[in-house]
């Protein structure tokens, strides 16, 4: 599955040509909670590309190590990417999407989809 998410990278990399926008690094830290009970924080550390799908569009891949800290155990490093990309469907209104992965003991996958309204 790794290979997969590198040889997407690299595809996606080379066929953006000259509009290439990336490289860019991207640091995030997420944590869980539920209620008040703190479950664990993740830090990304991604490399990523990004780049403009015409006027109206862009996309973005990025990969890299997040350290995984759970509540009261120890921090693992695992793998994990995202892609994704967006479109301006009016002058006010995006629509947005991502797809997410993490490798571990059983791979986690996330998406997410949305829309932005400007006023």
């Amino acid at each position: 599955m790794i290979k997969s998410v590198f040889a997407a990278t690299a595809a996606l990399s080379m066929s953006a040509g000259a509009a290439l926008a990336g490289p860019y690094v991207n640091i995030e830290a997420t944590s869980g909670f539920s209620g008040s009970d703190y479950s664990q924080t993740v830090i990304d550390n991604h490399i990523g590309f990004e780049s403009d799908l015409g006027d109206n569009a862009a996309w973005y891949i990025q990969g890299g190590p997040s350290v995984v800290s759970p509540d009261g155990g120890a921090a693992e490093t695992k793998f994990s990417a995202k892609t994704g990309g967006s479109i301006a469907a009016t002058e006010k209104l995006g629509v947005y999407g991502e797809i997410s992965f993490v490798n571990g003991d059983t791979n986690s996958y996330g998406t997410k989809a949305g829309l932005k309204y400007s006023f």
